[in-house]
């Protein structure tokens, strides 16, 4: 069998809550597109359980797993903190790396690590897979549709209330939101800006956590083409509002529960100009006078996310064995990293 159709074979650095309960989870379902042939974890009972199911090599260190001839790409889903140094174990052991996100802690070991797979001629790729969320997929096809006319303003919000007190919480393990959701919510924002960015203020907070790291992230994004995206990564908000909303000169769109609501005007309906009256208005409020506002006929519907044509680990298959191209490039995952780095300057949340 050609080695462009043969299952990449896997190893996995850290059997935790993103190793073993997503990675693992996955790719359960993608079992001809890749083999777990090794695991690493510090825990017995962990090792011992991907053993029991895949008959996977085990090892309790790093050093054993990247030095494995049979894993091909190693897949890093250790505490943030050490995706830097485990990265370039495997580079440097000849294996392709995959990163889950954050792809480092700091900007400067997200640079260095980019530079050492460059040099060594390895592949890196950052686990952005919320790139293949159904709903982003759709949202961005809607606005690249044209719909909702010139886009001004988008909103990107994840709410939840969690009085979390894990290593997630804790500054010297790469904890805190921008860190966790930031990567995701960040990386979309760059995408649907559809022109270069900048970040135009931030606040950081922590209201619910335990730790020295924030749990409460406000950001407002701003783009050369005049657009503004506004993100809200919370733990301390009961009541969310919408995780999409798309703000248009000829609409408007809300994404609540993979259901999107839309208000547009039709294609064919031209608004009529408008010219400034610098006159007196009448003595109440209404649409006479010099309040002259056309009449619009909204539509309005409310339609299903529709599924996505293809996920994370399928394009990744794709890009190792076929060579095509991957839709989170390193200098996209290195403006993610910049992004937030960005926001922590000078904060306390800053290390």
């Amino acid at each position: 069998m050609e080695k462009q159709s043969l299952p990449i074979k896997i190893g996995i650095v850290g059997l935790g809550r993103a190793g073993w309960g997503m990675h693992v989870e996955e790719l359960r379902n993608s079992q001809h597109l890749f083999r777990i042939v090794a695991g690493c974890d510090p825990i017995a009972e962990r090792r011992e359980r991907l053993y029991q199911e895949f008959g996977s090599n085990v090892y309790d260190s790093v050093e054993q797993l990247v030095a494995d001839p049979d894993v091909e790409l190693v897949d890093i889903a250790s505490r943030s903190n050490d995706h830097y140094a485990h990265g370039v174990m495997a580079l440097q052991a000849g294996k392709d790396i995959l990163l889950e996100k954050p792809m480092t802690k700091t900007l400067a070991e997200a640079e260095k690590l980019a530079e050492t797979a460059e040099r060594l001629g390895r592949k890196l790729y950052v686990r952005h897979n919320r790139r293949f969320d159904s709903d982003f997929l759709h949202v961005r096809e809607i606005i690249d549709s044209g719909l909702l006319g010139d886009i001004f303003l988008i909103k990107l919000y994840r709410h939840q209330f969690q009085r979390r007190n894990d290593w997630q919480t804790l500054k010297v393990f790469g904890g805190g939101q921008l860190l966790n959701w930031g990567p995701h919510i960040i990386d979309h924002a760059l995408q649907l800006m559809q022109s270069p960015s900048r970040l135009a203020w931030s606040r950081l907070d922590t209201i619910q956590a335990a730790g020295d790291a924030e749990d409460h992230v406000m950001l407002i994004l701003e783009g050369d083409n005049g657009r503004v995206i506004e993100i809200e990564i919370s733990g301390g908000m009961p009541l969310p509002a919408p995780w999409y909303q798309v703000y248009g000169t000829r609409g408007t769109l809300a994404l609540t529960d993979s259901v999107i609501s839309l208000k547009y005007l039709d294609r064919s309906f031209a608004l009529p100009e408008l010219k400034a009256d610098s006159g007196t208005p009448e003595q109440h409020f209404g649409k006479t006078g010099t309040f002259n506002a056309a009449e619009v006929e909204w539509i309005e519907e409310r339609i299903p996310v529709k599924a996505a044509e293809t996920d994370f680990w399928q394009e990744l298959y794709a890009s190792i064995r076929r060579n095509q191209v991957f839709s989170v490039t390193t200098t996209e995952a290195l403006q993610v990293v910049r992004m937030i780095a960005e926001a922590k300057h000078g904060t306390a949340y800053d290390s």
